[in-house]
């Protein structure tokens, strides 16, 4: 559907090969987890000299074979479709969870994207081909230290300092500390420093790439004082460091650090993190249904029961809603990075749509696995059990990276208020929804879903006039209606396109769409009834 019958079919082998080694991986990944084989930091080597190396289990090492194998970062260099080609087999690698590496993929292509967009043409030949290498063993990987003890969020509160290095256009010596450093023993991080600059904020902040590593493989110009010990995420190494002088090349101009970062890096990681959640999903779904189907209790398989065929019914509509959406902006995503694309309006509602997605998709899929868990009782507990214990970690950690709820919907309100960046997404939405069938199990969709993108653009305009504090403790209700309808529409489209397409799945992606519709858009007053039954059995049977 997004990429086109022939793109699809040259990247579809490539895919499938992933899809069987990312299953076989599965054990090592959850031996890479175990808290006996966490990483751990050996800050000197045996005569004493500073080291700061991570070292990790073996098993960390054997899953990081196979995901980069897959080609996912060497597909941000393809000219077609970079970012769903990517983030496709990011897909598949996040059903693994974390996986102690696919945060470190998402790090690594924002570096890719500073590269590709901003950076000189001497740090993009020597650094870009070690970043899209899959080849484990010779291959680049990346890290953002951009968060400090007294900032967070807050990036404008950042210290760190940059200092030129006499004679040199581009190259400085970074001092302070980085609070949370995620991929903490990567060959190369990007962060933020405070640049000999009047400016406050982050307009006073510059762009940095730098090499962790000296060529004698002695720790470049910092300390690493402690790994974190993180609630999820657990093996992949994040932790704090003091920065001595650390030479680090400047990327762009001095005005526009703060603004690349955003743009090519925390964008780019959003995008990455609802996919990291819609991994979780959809691995919590199967498992949830594979369950459900072969335990039986009370003389029935617990698939049998109305509870149950509802809870599925919950989980794969929202996770095919999460699916639709993400995908869907991914396509959007490669459209806007052709050089010739210069539409502020299509950039904008990327933007404002990114961030909502982010949101929304990370606390679904804190929603779907918590029904994985129920599906299984007891045993969804049970680390020896199934993934979902360390589903639910990881997301949990998804949810606070890249902007918590709080802060992105704080952005979503500043950039409707300040920006009218609302506009030009509702126009994107709308079209979304006005050119579904007019008949059919998807009208109603059509004109609800119309008549609601209408009230929620106006609640939007009324809230641009209201005192912020008050609009803010709004904008959490109508951020979630909002997001609820941008799912239902990117589904719908997908169900439109599949009947028109014959494809096999027509009818059951038609069935979700309408479920979706009736229980996150517009709930009807009563829908507990025979109808709404014999649909929970159809799904079902789908599944």
């Amino acid at each position: 559907m997004l990429m086109g019958d022939t793109t699809y079919e040259d990247f579809h082998p490539a895919l499938d090969r992933f899809g069987r080694e990312a299953a076989g991986i599965d054990g090592a990944t959850r031996e890479n987890n175990l808290h006996t084989n966490l990483p751990r930091l050996d800050s000197r080597d045996g005569i004493g000299r500073v080291q700061d190396r991570v070292t990790h289990h073996p098993s960390y090492h054997e899953v990081g074979r196979a995901i980069y194998g897959s080609g996912v970062m060497t597909s941000l260099g393809d000219s077609a479709y970079p970012n769903l080609k990517s983030l496709s087999l990011f897909y598949i690698s996040s059903m693994n969870g974390e996986a102690g590496h696919n945060c470190p993929l998402a790090c690594t292509a924002g570096i890719i994207k500073v590269l590709q967009h901003v950076a000189n043409d001497a740090l993009r030949e020597k650094y870009l081909p070690g970043l899209l290498d899959p080849d484990y063993e010779t291959r680049l990987h990346g890290a953002q230290f951009l968060t400090e003890i007294q900032g967070g969020s807050d990036v404008g509160a950042n210290a760190t300092t940059a200092l030129p290095v006499e004679g040199s256009a581009d190259l400085y010596t970074l001092v302070g500390e980085k609070w949370f450093c995620s991929n903490i023993d990567a060959d190369l991080t990007l962060m933020t420093a405070r640049l000999d600059d009047p400016a406050k904020g982050t307009a006073g902040l510059g762009l940095f790439l730098l090499p962790l590593r000296a060529t004698d493989g002695s720790p470049n110009g910092y300390r690493v004082w402690r790994l974190k010990d993180k609630l999820g995420t657990r093996s992949m190494a994040s932790g704090e460091i003091e920065l001595n002088g650390a030479p680090a090349h400047r990327i762009g101009d001095q005005q526009s650090g703060f603004r690349h970062m955003m743009r090519y890096v925390i964008h780019t990681s959003r995008l990455f993190n609802a996919m990291a959640c819609l991994g979780n999903m959809r691995r919590a779904t199967l498992v949830g249904v594979s369950y459900a189907q072969n335990r039986g209790a009370f003389g029935h398989k617990i698939a049998n029961y109305p509870l149950v065929q509802e809870t599925i019914a919950d989980m794969r509509s929202d996770t095919a809603a999460a699916r639709a959406a993400t995908l869907r902006l991914l396509f959007q995503q490669d459209t806007l990075e052709v050089p010739s694309h210069e539409a502020a309006v299509d950039t904008a509602a990327q933007r404002m749509a990114v961030n909502l997605n982010k949101t929304i998709s990370a606390r679904f899929a804190h929603e779907v696995i918590n029904q994985g868990i129920e599906l299984l009782g007891g045993n969804g507990a049970i680390e020896s059990f199934s993934v979902l214990p360390r589903l639910l970690r990881d997301n949990v950690v998804f949810e606070n990276w890249e902007g918590t709820h709080n802060t992105l919907l704080a952005q979503w309100l500043r950039d409707a208020k300040g920006r009218n960046m609302d506009t030009p997404f509702f126009a994107w939405l709308r079209g979304l929804l006005e050119a579904l069938p007019t008949d059919g199990c998807l009208a109603p969709v059509r004109s609800g879903g119309l008549s609601t993108c209408d009230e929620l653009e106006q609640s939007m305009l009324e809230l641009r006039d209201m005192d912020d504090s008050v609009a803010s403790l709004r904008m959490r209700v109508l951020g979630e209606k909002i997001g609820c309808l941008m799912y239902c529409a990117c589904l719908a489209a997908e169900a439109a396109y599949a009947r028109s397409a014959s494809r096999d799945d027509a009818e059951d992606t038609e069935h979700l769409a309408r479920y979706f519709y009736d229980r996150r858009v517009q709930p009807p007053s009563e829908r507990h009834d025979a109808e709404y039954l014999n649909r929970l059995r159809t799904i079902n049977r789908c599944t």
